[in-house]
Order: C-alpha cells, then sequence, then structure tokens
C-alpha cells in the first residue's frame, strides 16, 4: 500500500486499486462509527454509523440496538429470530436521531457497508455519500448478496459509495495514544 497525505486528502493505491477520493476526514469518521458501534449491546454483530454535513460537523450517530423502552435481555439478543424482528440498524438509529433534512450528507458505517434495505433509506433521505471499510471475507460469506445489491444501487442513483481497505483504516488509527 503506498499512502501520500496532503493538506486534507490521502492519495491511496492498495494493492493496485486507485483509492483517490478517501479523506483523513473520512478515516477519522470510520474510526467514530467504530467507537459508536462499541455502545451496541448485540454480542454477535456490533454497528455504528456516523452522519456528516457537506461541512465535516456531525449531524448524528447511531449503533444497532433494540427500541427505545425495550429491555435489552441476552436471551433476545442470543434468539435469531427475536432479534432480527426487534433490532434497529445503525443507519437507521442515526438517522431518527437526526433533526435536520441529510441532503447531501455523507453516511459513514462500520464495520462494513449498509444493508440493501437501510441503503434505500439512506438514499430516500438524501444521503448522496457512503462510505465504510472493505468487508472481511466472513462479512463476504454472511452478507455478500446484499453489499452486492448495495454496489449496484449506488450505481443506479449515481450516489458515491467508498469501501476503505481495513489495512488503512487501521493504519490511520494506529496513532492514537493511551493515556
Amino acid at each position: 500500500m503506498q499512502i501520500t497525505k496532503g493538506l486534507d486528502k490521502i492519495e491511496v493505491t492498495f494493492n493496485g486499486y486507485d483509492m483517490m477520493g478517501i479523506t483523513e476526514w473520512d478515516l477519522w469518521y470510520l474510526g467514530m462509527a467504530k467507537y459508536v458501534s462499541t455502545k451496541s449491546k448485540d454480542p454477535s454483530t456490533k454497528t455504528g454509523a456516523v452522519i456528516v454535513r457537506p461541512d465535516n460537523s456531525v449531524c448524528s450517530v447511531g449503533y444497532n440496538g433494540f427500541p427505545r423502552n425495550m429491555p435489552d435481555n441476552v436471551e433476545h439478543y442470543n434468539n435469531r429470530d427475536e432479534k432480527y424482528s426487534r433490532i434497529i440498524h445503525c443507519e437507521m438509529n442515526a438517522e431518527m436521531f437526526a433533526k435536520e433534512p441529510l441532503t447531501g450528507y455523507t453516511l459513514y458505517t462500520w464495520p462494513f457497508i449498509s444493508c440493501d434495505r437501510c441503503f434505500v433509506h439512506m438514499l430516500q433521505a438524501g444521503i448522496t455519500r457512503f462510505v465504510a471499510p472493505t468487508a472481511t471475507e466472513e462479512q463476504l460469506t454472511r452478507w455478500g448478496p446484499a453489499f452486492d445489491r448495495v454496489r449496484g444501487y449506488a450505481r443506479d442513483s449515481n450516489v458515491t459509495l467508498i469501501e476503505v481497505p481495513l489495512d488503512l483504516v487501521k493504519e490511520e488509527n494506529s496513532n492514537e495514544q493511551t493515556v
């Protein structure tokens, strides 16, 4: 991987793939989405979302979890049918907590791109740029067809979808200091 930093842009070539268009803000907000995901009580998949305005300020955040006033019982998270019936995805939570129109905003998600259902909801809300880390092999095994649909929807809708190599996200966040 080759990384060249300048002002607020990063030019990246990763395994021969041109990653132009990734900014330092993108890496910063992916790190924030990762942090937000830690609030989820789902033991199997913790997801986080950050919605960012065009001026790079945060509009809203969300993580996957049960609705307000619904108990976070471990047995419900461990029962797949029960969990899927109750859980609200991180993107939907972030959208619901945003108190303004989202037209032209960017959505950052961790640890992968939105599912196809959330993606179309975010499109309808006006989000035009989507940034997430590339999926791992395990994630592709579980959700690959949904991710393929999302990539197709992004092309069909003429919006930006950027999948950032995990190595780049980890490298950027490795400069953290412990106190």
